[in-house]
């Protein structure tokens, strides 16, 4: 039987998927002047940033220097969320926090709200595609009002998982070994004192001893949103998010295991003895499943030589973070860390093979597993998206087939827009050298 649309929409550009890379490829192409759907999951956008909760701006400055190399949409929304003026070149931390994040799911909000060209769906779901020779025709939404066919031009995978690559048609790749998933969690009323962390570091490895926490890394534990609040990151699950059966499996164990951490630090730790259990994020958190097998696979030795590319829109500064299917105490790896420079993230990588009209951007565009260590941060996700969404917007309005789009106005394109990679937009002299700023002011919002 054929299915039964309760609707057909046909935008221009549809991005699957709010997370990092999907506010940047919205906003890219609406702002490109063509109309743009955005459909996503949860009630909000935000991705890791929200529904995660993980709340680090990594890749936004360089880890050596501090100097500023990822612009354009995250650098926007860094600024509107009061963390550094608009001409600011450096940041101190290199990796800034997100000090709100409620303040930030309305603040994401209201900038889709304000673009006349984009119209979004929460609580949405894409769940398939239909092609038409070497172009996807269709892509199914599932919500509420039933199911939707949305006919776009151009579409933009955001998902995170390469779904609708994947369902199109169009070569992924999965490793055997994917890095595990973190829930990340809140604990109040804990009491600040120089002695915290070890004590919290050798209350969890006796709990793992206990058998009473299967995996864990670090953990980290940060006094990062009041004096005696803590946040962790800490908790380590072995799944395969792509299968529902394993995410369920990570989601329920996530909870397990921060609960556990917790119950041990109740225990154990006197600065938590009058301590409670805030929250956990809203979801799991995912590293890696499915990449696209693109025109161009980054490799990790290209990003170590941080290679340039002709074709550059976006660029990497994040170490190799790979993250080990086993417990590691004091750090998230238990090997050195490798930090390269900047380097360049080259279009051809958002492009798959076999499907005409379809970009991916985010952790699940095309990179070895390693190189996709460091590419998958949420500031480089931002950009990736936001090059993504512009190209999608330039071929539509150009009636120009993706894989044959001018990559030198692609690139001039972004530059004008204070975006893409670093190296075409590279001041004369530094101009500012701020330090983060803390808090969020309302008229910051409007």
């Amino acid at each position: 039987m054929a299915l039964q649309y309760q609707g057909t929409l046909t935008p221009d550009v549809l991005v699957c998927g709010g997370g990092c890379a999907g506010i940047g490829a919205t906003l890219g192409a609406a702002r490109s002047g063509v109309s743009t759907l955005l459909v996503e999951w949860a009630g909000f956008a935000g991705g890791i940033l929200t529904a995660v909760g993980l709340p680090y701006f990594d890749g936004i400055a360089d880890i050596g220097s501090d100097r500023i190399v990822t612009r354009g949409v995250p650098l926007e929304l860094f600024v509107r969320m009061g963390g550094c003026e608009p001409d600011a070149t450096h940041i101190h931390p290199h990796n800034p926090v997100v000090n709100n994040i409620e303040a930030l799911k309305l603040l994401l909000d209201r900038m889709l709200r304000a673009e006349s060209q984009l119209s979004f769906l929460y609580h949405s779901f894409v769940c398939g595609v239909e092609r038409d020779g070497d172009r996807i025709d269709t892509v199914i939404v599932a919500n509420k009002a039933g199911l939707l066919a949305v006919k776009p031009k151009v579409v933009v995978d955001c998902t995170g998982d390469a779904d609708v690559a994947a369902w199109s048609g169009a070569p992924t790749e999965k490793h055997a070994e994917l890095q595990p998933l973190s829930l990340h969690f809140r604990v109040g009323h804990v009491k600040q004192t120089p002695e915290v962390f070890n004590r919290c570091r050798a209350a969890v490895i006796r709990a793992h001893e206990r058998g009473e926490l299967p995996m864990f890394y670090g953990p980290g534990v940060s006094f990062m949103f009041a004096d005696d609040e803590v946040y962790v990151h800490g908790i380590r699950v072995a799944a395969d998010a792509t299968d529902p059966h394993q995410l369920t499996a990570a989601e329920v164990q996530g909870r397990e295991d921060a609960w556990a951490m917790f119950e041990a630090w109740k225990a154990e730790v006197p600065e938590f003895a009058d301590a409670y259990f805030i929250d956990s994020g809203p979801c799991i958190g995912v590293r890696e499943t499915r990449r696209i097998v693109g025109r161009h696979v980054l490799t990790e030795e290209e990003i170590t030589r941080s290679c340039r590319f002709d074709d550059a829109i976006a660029t990497g500064c994040w170490y190799l973070d790979q993250h080990p299917n086993r417990a590691t105490v004091g750090s998230a790896q238990d090997t050195p860390k490798v930090q390269p420079t900047p380097y360049d993230i080259p279009y051809r990588s958002l492009l798959p093979r076999e499907v005409s009209n379809l970009l991916v951007a985010g952790r699940c565009h095309s990179a070895t597993q390693l190189a996709a260590s460091s590419t998958r941060v949420a500031t480089t996700a931002m950009a990736m998206g936001e090059a993504a969404g512009v190209a999608a917007a330039l071929a539509v309005r150009s009636k120009s087939s993706l894989p044959e789009l001018d990559h030198v106005c692609l690139r001039d394109t972004l530059a004008q827009r204070d975006a893409g990679s670093f190296t075409d937009h590279e001041p004369a002299t530094i101009r500012r050298h701020v330090q983060i700023k803390r808090g969020l002011k309302p008229e910051q919002l409007a």
